[in-house]
């Protein structure tokens, strides 16, 4: 009797040691780990993009034609006045990758990072400006990732500094929950060009710093797949998963119950 108790408590410990396996991060970090990491990340911008674009300078009546204007009503009464201000009007990027700037006409802007937009845009306007060269400003307006499957919150999750890693996308939907796998993390993602790829991470190994999907692009979706546990409870019902539970614990008590009159002996 001794033997099967000791036996049961065993393999308590190692299903609990086998849990705590399943759902820790890093496992593979040793204390003061160094990774090496690599060139800063940059958004690159993709078809179906939305694009924020000002042009601000010391000569207004220069710049100002480089801004999308929208008309404004202002005031009250019948006669409302229409007035024009800098507005946050946005530019949408089509198919092909091109926006169409004001007084300039079509640029091509797929594949570029909001710094490489902005000095692309003040090499064309340098000519225009006879004072000093205007600041230009781009920001990715879209900038969201999408968390599904075994997280605390899934849904649609925005980013206002243009950057967001895997863990910090999860953080945002709460992290997984313990029914989540950490070792087959799916993302998915259209590219540049359009072509859709599914990248898979195990957030276990320390390769996922070197993952292409390490840092989430606007768009991504991410999936977090269910584990065993979770599959297996899905196939029973409300009321098969209460019997279950009650069948468990009174095994534990009765366990818990034999070890503790044994020990009194």
């Amino acid at each position: 009797m001794r033997k099967i108790i000791y036996l049961a408590i065993l393999t308590i410990i190692a299903i609990s040691c086998s849990q705590v396996k399943d759902i820790a991060y890093f496992q593979q970090a040793t204390r003061d780990m160094n990774i090496a990491g690599n060139e800063k990340y940059d958004a690159k911008i993709k078809p179906k993009d939305i694009l924020s674009i000002t042009v601000v300078s010391s000569e207004p009546s220069a710049s100002s034609r480089y801004n999308l204007i929208m008309p404004t009503p202002q005031g009250g009464g019948r006669q409302d006045i229409i007035h024009s201000q800098l507005a946050l009007q946005s530019y949408l990027v089509d198919n092909n990758g091109n926006i169409d700037f004001p007084a300039i006409g079509t640029l091509n802007v797929k594949g570029m990072n909001t710094d490489e937009l902005e000095d692309y845009i003040s090499d064309i306007l340098k000519p225009y400006f006879t004072e000093e060269l205007p600041v230009i400003t781009v920001n990715i307006m879209n900038y969201s990732v999408n968390i599904l499957g075994e997280v605390t919150r899934p849904g649609r999750f925005e980013s206002t500094n243009g950057r967001v890693t895997i863990f910090e996308g999860l953080a945002m939907a709460g992290d997984m929950t313990i029914y989540g796998r950490r070792d087959n993390v799916k993302v998915l993602r259209e590219d540049v060009n359009g072509d859709r790829i599914i990248y898979t991470l195990n957030l276990n190994n320390n390769n996922v710093f070197d993952s292409p999907a390490f840092y989430l692009e606007q768009n991504d979706v991410v999936y977090v797949e269910p584990n065993q546990t979770r599959a297996n409870s899905s196939k029973y019902g409300a009321a098969e998963s209460y019997r279950i539970t009650t069948i468990s614990v009174l095994i534990s008590l009765a366990t818990l119950g034999a070890t503790i009159y044994t020990i009194s002996r």
